[in-house]
């Protein structure tokens, strides 16, 4: 008989499975989020600890110091680092001071119109039909109102005040998140594990929280830090005409439309606060951008 020797089979050697990499690593590792959440906790510090980092009181006036420039000009004083203003005002005080403003009226027009835009956009998206008409015809209305004229009318006839520009923009706000919600959400229905949830005899609004939310929420996340980016350069250009946060308030906005007037002397007045704006805003876009490329299924891996 003839042995048959079987040929030697060569193994190949596998790879371990490697871990995904935790929530805060992935975090680190996105530029645009770390330099947005670094320009947005400067600002926060700013805002929560104004009473212990401005060095005045931000409405105190000293007519005798008007106009002082900041200490890297020739005539500037370590007294006041940033200047004072036409009043005399310290406006390293107001520019700490001003963060709160422009903090609060972005959080609370996100919160306000993202919880009106996120709810229809959640139901319209979810139910279709008729009530998805409904809703559509909603956000058309809302969209042919110009968000900037229907604030500068509805303000010049209440009243120009913090709580009436908040309400006004958190109002107006809305149709973005309903827009992209709607979307994504249709997108959503109907997938696998919404179908295992209603066949498991879940109730709709668990199933819109519980299932369909949380895998829409990078959408929303984006969503939201656009619209909080928004508010803020609205309640600045409101506050610039004169029509949204009232002196003596430090408004970063109110303060470039009181230094207009003194914009080809003193160019420091309108740039402190506009950089300070500008950075702000910045740093909640990329803070945006990051978290959804954190948070989004394919960043994961």
């Amino acid at each position: 008989m003839t042995d048959v020797t079987a040929p030697s089979m060569q193994l190949t050697p596998v790879e371990p499975l490697r871990a995904a990499p935790s929530l805060v690593a992935r975090m680190l590792a996105t530029p645009a989020l770390v330099i947005g959440l670094s320009l947005i906790g400067i600002v926060a510090i700013m805002a929560f600890a104004a009473p212990l980092l401005s060095p005045y009181d931000p409405y105190d006036q000293d007519l005798t110091r008007r106009l002082v420039p900041p200490v890297w000009y020739a005539k500037g004083s370590w007294n006041h680092i940033l200047g004072t203003d036409n009043l005399g005002r310290d406006y390293l005080s107001r520019v700490i001071y001003g963060a709160r403003i422009s903090l609060l009226i972005g959080v609370a027009v996100m919160i306000i119109s993202g919880i009106i835009g996120t709810t229809l956009g959640l139901v319209a998206g979810y139910f279709g039909g008729r009530v998805d008409m409904v809703v559509n015809f909603i956000i058309t209305a809302r969209l042919a109102m110009p968000v900037v004229l229907v604030a500068l009318a509805v303000v010049a006839v209440v009243g120009g005040s913090l709580i009436v520009v908040i309400l006004t923009l958190g109002l107006l706000k809305w149709d973005r998140f309903a827009v992209v919600m709607r979307s994504a959400t249709q997108q959503v229905r109907t997938l696998d594990y919404v179908t295992a949830a209603e066949a498991a005899g879940a109730s709709r609004t668990r199933v819109i929280v519980g299932e369909i939310l949380p895998n829409v929420l990078p959408h929303l996340i984006v969503v939201a830090t656009v619209e909080a980016g928004s508010a803020i350069l609205l309640e600045a250009a409101l506050s610039f005409l004169g029509l949204g946060v009232q002196p003596p308030l430090p408004s970063w906005g109110l303060m470039i439309a009181e230094a207009k007037s003194f914009m080809f002397f003193s160019f420091w007045l309108i740039a402190i606060p506009g950089t300070a704006l500008a950075l702000l805003v910045l740093g909640i876009n990329l803070a945006g951008d990051g978290l959804r490329d954190v948070l989004a299924p394919e960043g994961r891996a």
